[in-house]
């Protein structure tokens, strides 16, 4: 397997967490989104959105980071990233979609850069709006993570899963940009928790060869 890749992409950050807590060997490719090498024709004819991440396995490409993680829980079951129970699978893809759909989409890089160079925004005004939304959007699942009984070491069961392998990229991020996360105990509890383990660890931006 290829992965394509950057050190600091969030969602290549959680496919590489996948990827580890499986036991996967694979290939890194480092793609500089800092210097646009996704938006290289080579690339755009893997991946049409020229996104990141990427992994090419078995002749084909996959897309879109949940999208990965679900093929890999498919191909490779154990150990399972998601419960049995359908109605606790819903919810932890619910809590991995909190994550992913909402507030990272809007806070990428690509996102940032319209704010500030077509849209005028300062770069304080940028960091603002890259604060509000990791902020409020952490709080919820701050609740989210409360409210449930499943709920302790990890987001959900005695096992790291989907949930907390969207959820440590997050933070990370959100502490790279000084985010403000003292409401949010439990987060910040189960991330410092998962980030002992060996899987999480090797996964680390700093850990991975492009880092800078």
């Amino acid at each position: 397997m290829k992965l394509f890749g950057y050190f600091r992409s969030s969602a290549a950050y959680r496919v590489r967490i996948a990827l580890n807590l499986k036991g996967l060997d694979y290939e890194l490719v480092p793609l500089h989104l800092q210097k646009n090498e996704h938006l290289s024709a080579d690339y755009a004819r893997l991946n049409p959105q020229q996104l990141l991440p990427s992994l090419e396995v078995d002749g084909a490409v996959l897309t879109q980071s949940l999208a990965i993680i679900e093929y890999l829980e498919e191909a490779h079951p154990k150990p399972a990233l998601l419960p049995k129970e359908p109605v606790l699978r819903a919810q932890v893809r619910a809590m991995a979609q909190a994550i992913a759909c909402d507030i990272h989409p809007i806070n990428n890089l690509r996102v940032l850069r319209y704010l500030v160079h077509d849209m005028g925004l300062s770069d304080e005004k940028k960091n603002q709006w890259y604060r509000h939304w990791v902020e409020s959007g952490l709080a919820a699942v701050e609740q989210m993570l409360r409210q449930s009984s499943h709920s302790g070491d990890f987001c959900f069961g005695a096992a790291p899963g989907l949930a907390d392998a969207c959820l440590v990229p997050q933070v990370a991020n959100g502490r790279r940009f000084n985010c403000d996360l003292s409401g949010c105990p439990t987060v910040l509890r189960i991330v410092d928790h998962c980030n002992t383990l060996d899987a999480f660890r090797r996964a680390a931006p700093d850990q991975q060869p492009d880092a800078e």
